[in-house]
């Protein structure tokens, strides 16, 4: 009967004439929902499957979900979930919306929005711009802020849960042969025993909150040009009761697995900048591994279930071998990048980054941004000529340095972005990484005054308040930064940074 009661729900809800529209209904499907539009509006049911993870095998476990859909999803994209819908079975064996009848299926109702304005389909046709990147990380940090935190969950024991979720997944797939999978879930025990102290202490410390819990990017759409999140986990409180990071390394996986590893650098930047949660740095390319791991099983059971094979392997493949990739993280390093101002210092870093360290790449540790925190205020906002006095500009670079240690000794790379004009704040960076034990290289962005001048005049946005004038100063005061490598400003990004990974040392083998 629960077969048949959905196979009749799909039959209505994709009859034009059930929404009062002329046309072939449009059908989007998920290894746990049917999504049908039409018209204004978005119908999503859920598929009636008892997985590991999921179970939506009775009509009232489904309609609870649909309710609980509503609740939670209302609050991060209002005006987007409309309501939740009974299908019910009527004494003449028609189905019916809300009707008197036997419950038989459950629906959530939507308001359309254009496919295009999800942040996959962006992705997709290459409209994942710096500033959509850095909204959705302030979007996401302010969500995490919010948050409810949930004592007596998390830490280590609940990570080993989604182990266990995730060998359970593979267990049931017959994509992967036995040898692979107990070679990975080795690998991922060991992961998780290496980083079980963090993960608890994070627990104890409110960093385990009630989460979206699906975070990737065909789950953030533009309202009115802003990133919204939707379509959280509402089935499983266990699931999205989770670690922020672990809660942000899907959006970063997803980002990094599509191959566009600057968009989940600069993220992954913008929300620590926010959020001040260095101290989980190191967790992030294990909980993107783990992510990865996830959506490696979920691909593999769509084929387990009978879904189109065409691209399903590869996909789930992919996943696969990200996630077992994912575990080996290099060594780490530190690189300074010094210069006048209007050099070029914020752009190369941006570039740089992503090519340091273990995905999703190096933090960057930013002067401007700092000072602009010291002070409360956004990265955008101009701030007075005195939060420039030389006791707040050595109270920055102080936190700097603090800043990168904390990062290296978590075995994470840092790019140190500043002017970096006074001879000790150059000594105490590179004393942070020298005292760690860890690879330096200072680096002095070198470009003719003109060029220079030419930037500052036309720069527009950014967290950096130089002026010519500015400027000039700097070029009275004939700063020079003799012991760094000098690197000619004076070309197109790409190359500058070819030619500051040739000045890499290299460093000791990957640590898996």
């Amino acid at each position: 009967m629960i077969v048949e009661d959905q196979a009749a729900s799909t039959a209505l809800l994709t009859d034009p004439v059930f929404h009062g529209v002329h046309g072939q209904v449009e059908v989007i499907e998920t290894h746990i929902s049917r999504i049908f539009l039409a018209g204004e509006r978005a119908w999503k049911m859920k598929r009636a499957v008892k997985l590991p993870y999921v179970d939506f095998s009775t009509p009232e476990l489904r309609l609870a979900a649909c309710a609980k859909e509503i609740e939670l999803n209302a609050k991060t994209a209002p005006g987007l979930y409309i309501g939740y819908h009974r299908i019910t079975r009527e004494a003449d064996g028609r189905l019916a919306l809300d009707g008197p009848g036997r419950l038989a299926d459950a629906v959530v109702e939507m308001r359309r929005f254009e496919q295009s304005s999800l942040l996959d389909r962006m992705a997709f046709a290459g409209k994942l711009t710096p500033a959509l990147m850095s909204g959705t990380a302030h979007m996401v940090a302010r969500f995490h802020h919010d948050a409810p935190v949930v004592h007596g969950r998390g830490g280590a024991d609940a990570m080993a849960g989604v182990l266990d979720i995730n060998e359970a997944g593979f267990a049931v797939s017959h994509l992967f042969r036995e040898t692979e999978t107990t070679r990975f879930n080795k690998a991922f025990r060991a992961a998780l025993a290496r980083h079980s102290a963090l993960l608890d202490r994070r627990a104890r410390e409110g960093k385990v909150r009630r989460c979206h819990g699906d975070l990737h990017l065909r789950n953030i759409c533009l309202i009115d040009d802003v990133p919204r999140l939707f379509d959280c986990i509402e089935f499983s409180e266990e699931l999205a009761t989770v670690d922020v990071l672990y809660d942000l390394s899907f959006l970063l996986m997803d980002l990094w697995h599509r191959g566009f590893a600057a968009s989940a650098n600069m993220v992954m930047n913008r929300y620590l900048d926010e959020t001040g949660d260095d101290g989980g740095f190191s967790l992030l390319p294990f909980f993107m591994a783990v992510r990865a791991a996830v959506r490696a099983h979920v691909t593999a059971t769509l084929l387990t279930e009978g879904g189109t094979a065409a691209g399903l392997v590869d996909e789930a493949r992919s996943y696969f071998d990200l996630a077992l990739a994912l575990l080996c993280v290099p060594s780490p390093r530190l690189v300074a990048i010094a210069g006048l101002s209007g050099s070029g210092k914020t752009s190369v870093a941006e570039m740089l980054a992503p090519h340091l360290g273990a995905p999703p790449g190096a933090r960057i540790v930013e002067s401007d941004r700092i000072r602009k925190a010291f002070h409360g205020v956004p990265a955008e906002t101009r701030l007075p000529g005195d939060a420039y006095r030389s006791e707040v500009s050595r109270r920055v670079y102080r936190e700097m340095a603090r800043r990168s240690g904390l990062i290296l000794r978590q075995g994470g790379s840092v790019v140190a972005d500043a002017v970096f004009e006074r001879p000790a704040d150059r000594a105490a960076i590179e004393a942070e990484a020298r005292r760690i034990g860890q690879p330096f290289l200072g680096l002095w962005l070198d470009a003719d005054p003109v060029r220079l001048r030419r930037q500052v005049e036309t720069r527009r946005g950014g967290p950096s308040d130089a002026t010519v004038d500015v400027l000039e100063h700097q070029l009275q005061r004939h700063v020079d930064y003799p012991a760094w490598t000098r690197i000619d400003a004076a070309r197109e990004l790409e190359a500058i940074v070819v030619d500051i990974l040739s000045h890499l040392e290299p460093t000791g083998p990957r640590s898996c």
